[in-house]
């Protein structure tokens, strides 16, 4: 399989709070819109993929889907995101893996981890060697 491009697709039960949600509260840029104009599917930018948010569903996505948000500055989206009303379901703590985590929910309860990569985390280091 040549997989050329992905995303994921997200089926809220209010497609305009969780567009709002998205766009307006976490900040992600819009790549396209479709569909009717008084109620578009929206595709966001997330860093190298896509999040679709379009359609309706009777019920919330579950507890099984999260999302996993690289971000600069944990402490300061945590400030912005208390600030704007955001569900903080946990504080900006560094895991034993090294990494600065902290978890929010969308307003349908997806789980939505952003993390912050240490500058000398090994993620951060090139690994390559040179002849």
């Amino acid at each position: 399989m040549d997989v050329l491009s992905s995303r994921v697709m997200l089926r809220p039960t209010d497609l305009e709070r969780s567009r709002s949600f998205y766009r307006d509260v976490l900040g992600l840029a819009i790549y396209r819109q479709f569909g009717p104009q008084d109620s578009p599917g929206t595709v966001f930018f997330l860093g190298s993929g896509f999040l679709e948010v379009s359609g309706q569903s009777p019920e919330p996505p579950g507890d099984s889907l999260r999302l996993w948000l690289q971000v600069r500055d944990v402490h300061a989206e945590h400030a912005r995101l208390a600030a704007a009303g955001v569900t903080i379901l946990r504080e900006p703590e560094l895991e034993f893996w090294g990494l600065l985590e902290m978890w929010i929910a969308d307003p349908d309860g997806v789980r939505i981890v952003l993390v912050e990569i240490p500058a000398d985390h090994p993620l951060r280091q090139d690994t390559r060697t040179f002849p």
